[in-house]
């Protein structure tokens, strides 16, 4: 019988058993029951708050300035920082500048190219309509002996209306109210020639219908077709004002930006100097130099645009537009005086005193009043004598037509009808009123003609101070931001 030996000691040869290591699991540790523990500890839900104590999860925004400050704290940090901001402050000034001037380029090129050429095609509506209902009526009074250039002045005036009726609706935008009108005056014109055509019809016959129908026609034009003419034109005009309101302005943020970067710069080569005694940075000294060329070039450049479009204003449209009513006064009054001997005291008009007048004649009046006083704006605008003169030819020549016009009206009213038709279309001999109408609107149109090159002219000197402006700016200011980067580099350069 054997017996154990006595003690605690393990047998030779035999160790207590001891567990493998277990290497760390990258896993969450399981539960008993099978299933993964949630992240973030035991028992722990995905999305918990960070436990009592913990430092809460920082933004990127919060890092991101916490690195700025920090690269702050360093010389070479600083000197990106500046960098960086020098770059976008004269980008920045050259993108602004480019796009104020281009804006301001484009609105001085409608002014020449569209919006006065267009408000000068309506005027000119108005004056080809005018005129053919002033020369139709010119024509009725010589009955039928109508003389051929009184008919090719009518045919030529029609064509003309049309001809400018066709550009001003190419130009116009669809569906605008400009559009409508032009629409409208397309149905009118036709309608209008073929009265005209009645009232010679039957004038040639000696039918007394001819009269009624050229007064039909008369008040077409004038109650119709000359206010919807009057409309376009101030609607092109409204549009003229509009684009002269875009293009003259100072480019002022342009301006307070290259103060700006102008400033920054030369605070930044002050500060380089302070800190490294060398008085130029050659990087910046380059980027300063393209920004004052372009602030000046902007100053300057602009200035002189905005005289040339000042003066263009001034001494062109400004006239213009006087002389064009000035001319379709003149018109109109030669109209209603020779409606005046065709009506023979058909259309009468009440006055507040209930005194009764022949209604052409007070128009006449009326229009002879306007052109009097659009012959002394006219002349008080002209700047040189070739403006001047035929102005003051027109004044003259309207100041012997309201003589000549009382003569006439003084022999209708004795009833010497022929002795008054001769005061008005008569020959040379008679001295008729016809002379003085016919010298007042050719020197109106030597007046227009003159005030027209002076426009062209300003206005072009306007436009071209603009000329490159806009892609200068654009490229002086990337090769300022250029130099600017360059310059800090060469310092940056220093601490490697």
């Amino acid at each position: 019988m054997t017996h154990p030996p006595k003690g605690s000691a393990a047998p030779p040869g035999q160790g207590t058993p001891t567990m493998p290591a277990v290497p760390a699991q990258s896993g969450s540790p399981r539960p008993p029951g099978g299933s993964p523990m949630p992240r973030g500890g035991f028992g722990a839900p995905r999305n918990a708050p960070p436990a009592p104590g913990a430092a809460p999860r920082r933004t990127a925004w919060a890092e991101g300035v916490d690195r700025l400050r920090a690269a702050a704290t360093t010389e070479p940090g600083r000197l990106r920082i500046i960098g960086a901001v020098l770059a976008l402050l004269v980008i920045a000034f050259g993108a602004v500048t480019a796009w104020q001037m281009t804006e301001r380029s484009a609105a001085a090129d409608n002014v020449l190219h569209s919006s006065q050429p267009l408000s000068a095609s309506a005027a000119d509506i108005y004056r080809s309509l005018a005129d053919a209902n002033t020369t139709a009526s010119s024509g009725f009074l010589a009955g039928g002996q109508e003389t051929q250039d009184t008919r090719d002045r009518y045919e030529r005036d029609i064509r003309t209306a049309a001809a400018k009726l066709i550009t001003a609706a190419n130009s116009s935008e669809p569906g605008s109210p400009s559009a409508g009108t032009i629409s409208q005056l397309n149905e009118l014109l036709p309608e209008y020639k073929g009265l005209i055509e009645r009232a010679r019809a039957n004038n040639r016959q000696g039918y007394p219908l001819g009269g009624a129908y050229l007064r039909y026609a008369n008040e077409k034009m004038q109650h119709e077709m000359l206010p919807k003419a009057e409309q376009l034109y101030n609607r092109e005009n409204q549009r003229l004002s509009a684009d002269y309101a875009d293009a003259k302005p100072y480019p002022w943020a342009a301006i307070a930006l290259g103060v700006v970067a102008l400033g920054a710069l030369a605070w930044a080569q002050r500060r380089n100097y302070h800190r490294t005694n060398r008085v130029l940075n050659q990087g910046m000294a380059a980027a300063t130099a393209a920004s004052l060329a372009v602030l000046l070039w902007l100053t300057v450049g602009h200035t002189v645009a905005r005289s040339g479009l000042n003066e263009s204003y001034d001494h062109g449209v400004r006239s213009l537009n006087v002389l064009h009513s000035a001319q379709i006064a003149s018109l109109k009054a030669r109209g209603n005086e020779n409606l005046t001997l065709v009506s023979r005291g058909a259309e009468t008009k009440t006055l507040p005193d209930k005194t009764s007048v022949d209604l052409y004649d007070y128009d006449f009046d009326r229009d002879m009043k306007t052109l009097t006083k659009g012959l002394a704006e006219a002349a008080d605008l002209a700047n040189d004598r070739s403006g001047e003169q035929p102005v003051q030819v027109a004044t003259a020549s309207m100041k012997v037509w309201v003589q000549r016009h009382a003569e006439a009206r003084k022999a209708d009213n004795n009833g010497e009808y022929q002795l008054a038709l001769d005061r008005v279309i008569g020959s040379a001999d008679k001295k008729p009123t016809g002379e003085c109408f016919d010298a007042v609107d050719t020197n109106l149109k030597d007046a227009l003609t003159h005030e027209e090159s002076e426009f062209q002219r300003a206005a072009n000197d306007g436009l071209g101070a603009m000329t490159g402006l806009p892609v200068g700016a654009a490229v002086l200011a990337v090769l300022a931001g250029a130099g600017a980067v360059l310059g800090i580099g060469r310092r940056l350069s220093e601490y490697r």
